[in-house]
């Protein structure tokens, strides 16, 4: 591939992790008031498995994998989709919703130092800065809704950052780990392994089966955005970006997504944006920006120089 149209594939992976990711929160809202959280999941990720891998065979991917690719696909199907999505979800039964996004918007900071960690990576200091202004954003843009934490909410706080360090463990172990050869099929793969295991853990919690037929028109339009473009396509890009780019660019879109959701929300469902939503939502795209810029931080370097002097 030419480094042009790799440069315009990568612009297009982001706008899918970031708007089309972000546009997820409000389709599962619509989804998850008819149908349980492990089911929701399963469909939507079996769905979008099978389709992905009926196109691959008619484009003529190879299909084939080794056994330690399918191993390392089972990894991270299990990270990032059994559990987190999956646990992610039933864990907020626990824990207002706001404070959950807020613990989510870690994950940045949680693939730096990983980075740092598992392979001795530097931390730049604009990555920093970048997550700073992150954590800041979300939580001027969080703090405006009232938390009303329970003594159950101890233990859905512990799930949600246990799932936080899992998909970033996971966002990094697929940045190196053996995939089969194209990221369209490592999706496929990855999906209905995830899928497979959604249906084990919902039979195992015993919740209520319905048939996609009894639900709503929004709801069985929602299903179907989620499972075209919030799994196939946003998930696709993200597999592609994980090998193209730093891992830490690639999990800025914690930051972006509640933005997104949140202009959604107000759009489709007539809630309110107050003047400090607005500056939330421009301290976090700043933070993107330190995270995703090439240019040195020139400031830092300023006064690295002065003190060799």
């Amino acid at each position: 591939m030419s480094k042009p149209k790799k440069g315009i594939l990568i612009i297009l992976s982001f706008f899918a992790i970031y708007v089309i990711w972000g546009s997820t929160y409000l389709m599962n809202k619509i989804v998850v008031t008819e149908v349980a959280p492990f089911l929701l999941a399963a469909i939507r990720f079996l769905s979008a498995g099978t389709l992905i891998m009926i196109i691959s065979k008619i484009l003529k991917l190879p299909l084939r994998i080794t056994r330690a690719q399918f191993f390392n696909c089972v990894i991270a199907g299990f990270l990032f989709l059994f559990y987190g999505n999956g646990i992610f979800v039933w864990a907020l039964k626990y824990v207002d919703s706001g404070f959950a996004a807020l613990i989510v918007a870690t994950q940045p900071l949680f693939v730096i130092f990983l980075m740092r960690i598992l392979q001795g990576k530097k931390i730049k200091p604009k990555s920093l800065v970048g997550v700073g202004l992150g954590l800041v954003g979300m939580y001027l843009l969080i703090s405006q809704d009232t938390l009303n934490l329970s003594r159950e909410s101890s233990i859905g706080i512990a799930v949600i950052f246990t799932c936080v360090l899992g998909v970033s463990f996971a966002s990094i172990f697929v940045s190196k780990a053996d995939l089969p050869s194209h990221f369209f099929v490592t999706t496929g793969y990855q999906m209905l392994t995830a899928g497979t295991l959604l249906i084990i853990g919902s039979l195992v919690l015993g919740e209520t089966w319905t048939s996609p037929l009894d639900w709503s028109l929004k709801a069985q339009g929602a299903m179907v955005l989620l499972i075209l473009f919030g799994s196939i396509v946003a998930f696709t890009a993200f597999n592609f970006l994980l090998k193209e780019v730093s891992t830490e660019k690639v999990a800025t879109s914690a930051y972006v997504n509640p933005v997104i959701a949140l202009l959604l929300g107000w759009y489709f469902l007539d809630e309110n944006i107050s003047q400090q939503s607005i500056v939330a939502g421009c301290v976090l795209l700043t933070g993107v920006y330190f995270i995703n810029s090439k240019k040195k931080f020139v400031m830092f370097s300023r006064f690295k120089k002065n003190l060799k002097v």
